[in-house]
């Protein structure tokens, strides 16, 4: 195959690929900048993707499903927040557990609903693609697309962002002006978790169409790289997303055109990320108070 026309072939299933990293990364971005790290953000994929599947599976809509993807998100996200924000707990334990938790809380589940380990999700249950020149796509990747922008103003232009940056950066001197500390990282986190619970909902309703405890295979550790690579500049995470998804999706067609050596195949957008990251690791700037508690004097 033309290595030309190969690339242009792996644009679309680029576009789908970036989606759930992008968004876990550009919610973690926020969160980060509020001084809070959330390394949870596997588990928030994939117990955003099982309660999209339940939702869509009770009620019959994939909207339905997708609202409570994005509502699992922000509750993971809450309770992060509730247990390293106001209980003082470790914030990397307790993303620990979250993806711990994901993985038996998912398994656990689907064998009591559906009788397996996995379940397929039927094509009606499934976010319908907006038609373009080249098939169809999804509506979620244009809303990726806008989260970033979104998020960096939100970060960059508005008074809400700059006691977000400022509860990271010095949450003594935010609290001395009148900033409520826990309250504006918790909101920041649960931004977060919503922005997973989004890409988890995308990756069982729309791009795979399935539900296992190992769904996300990686991305939300994929997504941490990405927030290193952008130096929690949203608009960089969109990039870092998207240039993972394109090694994935290349990965994809790779793997299909010949058999020998799949394996090594899927390997590339991990080995790609490992790279970038290497290259962006002692560039990165994070705020003063990143993952310290803080606990009023």
């Amino acid at each position: 195959m033309d290595i030309g026309l190969l690339l242009l072939i792996t644009l679309p299933v680029a576009l789908r690929a970036m989606v759930p990293v992008t968004l876990a990364a550009i919610g973690e971005v926020f969160a980060e900048r509020a001084g809070v790290v959330n390394i949870g953000l596997e588990g928030i994929l994939v117990i955003s993707a099982f309660a999209a599947v339940v939702g869509a599976w009770l009620s019959g809509s994939p909207w339905v499903g997708l609202a409570l993807g994005v509502l699992a998100g922000a509750a993971v996200g809450l309770l992060h927040g509730w247990i390293s924000i106001y209980l003082k707990g470790d914030q990397i334990i307790s993303g620990v557990g979250i993806n711990l938790l994901g993985m038996g809380l998912v398994g656990f589940g689907s064998v009591v609903l559906w009788g397996g380990k996995s379940y397929t999700v039927e094509s009606a249950l499934q976010i319908p693609g907006l038609p373009v020149p080249w098939g169809s796509l999804s509506p979620l990747v244009i809303v990726t697309v806008l989260a970033a922008p979104f998020t960096w103003w939100l970060l960059h232009k508005t008074a809400f962002g700059l006691r977000v940056k400022a509860v990271g950066e010095n949450p003594e001197a935010a609290d001395v002006v009148g900033v409520p500390v826990e309250r504006v990282r918790l909101v920041a986190v649960v931004y977060g978790g919503m922005l997973g619970g989004l890409g988890g909902a995308f990756l069982s309703l729309d791009w795979l169409g399935t539900i296992t405890n190992t769904l996300p295979a990686g991305r939300g550790f994929i997504a941490l790289a990405a927030v290193v690579f952008s130096k929690l500049n949203p608009l960089l995470a969109l990039f870092g997303g998207f240039l993972f998804g394109y090694f994935d999706a290349l990965a994809i067609q790779l793997a299909s055109a010949g058999g020998a050596g799949y394996q090594f195949v899927r390997m590339i957008p991990y080995i790609a990320t490992l790279i970038v990251v290497a290259g962006a690791i002692g560039r990165a700037r994070f705020p003063q108070a990143i993952a310290q508690p803080y606990r009023r004097e």
